[in-house]
């Protein structure tokens, strides 16, 4: 598969294979590798699966960690020899909301620097739209946030993926 030199989406449920996935369209590139990490180590089952995600990726990959200012690091990372996986937009989107950072403005933001973008750009997020609607108030905002802010970054990538077990299923481009 082929990445273009615009956005990728790459969507699909907990241990999909969707993060492989976008690693594989990255190293396939042969560009310039670059992990722009949105996951914060807030307890040890957190920093054991980082150091799994680091260690299946290997030395030829730098690594950011950007939990909050996504457009802010694409715009700072952007070359046209670079090849950048942010991983993962679901985790950037519960940062925004414990940060209290207002979502629309967010992902306006984000949404805008996409089509500006030099080099290629593989976005990965977990769709949480598929099961039943969530008891608590705070998991349904995340929910339809997480919905909205999919639908807008989908209209604007060159390509989307959906991954289930392990197998892409290429929806746009």
């Amino acid at each position: 598969m082929q990445l273009e030199r615009r956005a990728t989406f790459v969507l699909g449920g907990a241990r999909s294979g969707k993060s492989s996935f976008a690693e594989g369209l990255i190293e396939a590139s042969g560009m310039d590798a670059v992990y722009l990490a949105t996951g914060r180590a807030w307890d040890d089952e957190m920093s054991e699966r980082i150091g799994l995600h680091k260690a299946r990726r290997g030395p030829n990959w730098t690594t950011i960690e950007e939990p909050l200012d996504l457009a802010g690091a694409l715009e700072k990372e952007c070359a046209d020899n670079k090849a950048i996986l942010v991983d993962c937009l679901t985790l950037w989107l519960t940062n925004l909301m414990m940060s209290e950072k207002d979502i629309e403005t967010e992902t306006a933001r984000l949404v805008a620097v996409l089509p500006t973008f030099k080099g290629a750009v593989v976005l990965v997020s977990n769709e949480v739209g598929l099961g039943i609607v969530p008891e608590n108030r705070m998991a349904r905002d995340f929910r339809d946030h997480a919905g909205r802010l999919h639908q807008a970054v989908a209209a604007t990538a060159a390509q989307v993926y959906f991954v289930a077990a392990g197998l892409p299923l290429k929806m746009k481009g």
